[in-house]
């Protein structure tokens, strides 16, 4: 994948381009056709929404040292950092919580939620920019395995952090303005957020794997969802929903062993004691573990398959497993 042009796109004019798909190329081949090419996690061939979630599984279960190990660092490292910087400021958050308009003056009421918002913001801001940061690493870092992984090629995180090391700070760039362009979107209507977040969906594994500019991966993934909108759409809502469901399984334990340890307390205050956020933290570093990677895999794999579809890239990675790979 380092020195062959598989991941190419096709305005590149000095690699060997992927051949054109003939018309009506736009799903699997009927049963009956030619075997399916299925070197690695998925048949090398337009995927239906069952192979893009299975492969991205796979690619987990492959390897699970790789995936779920750097998952799991990088899920501890942000969470427990992002724990640090909020304790902090939970006495004021703490004390907005237990405001009492009976005991206390308009003005002091004022102050106390004045302060103890300020602190809470600033707590969640810095929160946010380290998980931001972890998913950006571990985003890029699962897209470079799932490119080996579609060519059933082994890697190892030396090889992994090489090849996507170049790539980081552009990454890091494209998520950013990407972040920018759509809550502008949400700013001025949900739907031109949404619609934004489908359309430059596919932006960090363009980066990646295609080892373009920032503004060239953006126009690289409204090429490639054009047409398909709807579709990668619904592939990447479900992908968020079965994230969202795992996240809720694992959040249900922690969340009642946080509050059992205030006695089941109805007081507001109870839950922003330091036992139930440290719980609440364990169990956010488990099911991040988990929905991360499996969410940036199965985008790398819609990536896949519509390059497939758009651009007739399974001939050219049927052509690089048969080389030896990328």
């Amino acid at each position: 994948m380092t020195d062959t042009p598989g991941w190419s796109s096709p305005d590149q004019p000095h690699q060997q381009q992927p051949q054109q798909p003939p018309p009506g190329y736009y799903a699997p081949p009927p049963p009956g056709g030619q075997p399916t090419i299925k070197p690695g996690v998925i048949p090398l061939r337009p995927l239906t929404v069952g192979e893009i979630v299975d492969g991205a599984v796979g690619t987990m279960r492959r390897h699970p040292k790789l995936i779920i190990g750097a998952a799991a660092v990088v899920a501890a490292v942000t969470q427990v950092l992002g724990l640090l910087v909020q304790l902090p400021f939970l006495d004021d958050l703490t004390s907005v919580a237990a405001i009492d308009p009976n005991t206390v003056t308009q003005e002091e009421a004022v102050d106390r939620l004045t302060s103890g918002l300020t602190g809470f913001f600033t707590g969640t801001l810095l929160s946010a920019l380290l998980i931001l940061l972890g998913t950006v690493f571990l985003s890029g870092f699962v897209t470079v395995v799932v490119g080996r992984a579609v060519l059933g090629q082994p890697v190892t995180f030396g090889e992994a952090w090489e090849e996507f090391k170049p790539r980081l700070l552009p990454l890091l760039g494209a998520t950013l303005l990407f972040g920018l362009v759509v809550t502008v979107g949400v700013i001025l209507c949900i739907v031109p957020g949404i619609w934004l977040s489908v359309l430059f969906g596919l932006v960090t594994p363009a980066l990646v794997l295609e080892r373009c500019g920032v503004r060239t991966a953006f126009g690289r993934s409204r090429t490639l969802v054009r047409g398909a909108w709807w579709r990668t759409f619904g592939i990447l809502l479900l992908a968020s929903v079965i994230s969202a469901i795992i996240n809720w399984i694992i959040g249900i334990p922690f969340g009642l062993l946080g509050a059992a340890t205030t006695g089941f307390s109805s007081d507001p205050t109870a839950a922003l004691s330091t036992g139930s956020l440290v719980l609440s933290t364990i169990g956010a570093i488990i099911a991040s573990t988990i929905t991360l990677p499996f969410t940036a895999a199965v985008t790398v794999l819609v990536y896949v398959d519509r390059r497939m579809r758009a651009e007739g890239m399974d001939i050219e990675l049927q052509r690089a497993a048969g080389h030896g790979g990328l």
